[in-house]
């Protein structure tokens, strides 16, 4: 046997036994399930609820892109929004760039 499997073996009290692999794994998984419902699922929460957003958006909605370009819904197609921003002034983006924050649209405009 190796040195360190013979101090391990000396360590552990003679009716004991090995140690139980739970209660080595325990630590382990309760991070990950930390992890999981503060960091994991919020997130995943929010990307559907910008997801459905994205496909909800309509004529005349106030919107920002991801440039910081505000302005008003003129035209959807299916990953093309064309968006007015000054008077006759309309420019074509991507759904994937308009991010969800009507109430600061509103507050600006």
């Amino acid at each position: 046997m190796t040195t360190l499997a013979m101090i391990y073996l000396q360590a552990t009290p003679a009716g004991q036994g090995s140690p139980n692999m739970l209660t080595g794994l325990l630590p382990l998984l309760l991070v990950f399930v930390v992890f999981y419902f503060f960091m994991i699922r919020p997130q995943m929460k929010k990307q559907k609820e910008l997801t459905n957003y994205r496909n909800a958006i309509a004529k005349g909605d106030k919107v920002i892109t991801t440039g910081g370009i505000y302005g008003k819904v003129v035209d959807v197609t299916d990953n093309v929004v064309t968006v007015e921003i000054a008077n006759d002034v309309k420019i074509r983006v991507d759904k994937s760039a308009i991010l969800k924050d009507p109430s600061d649209v509103q507050a600006r405009q």
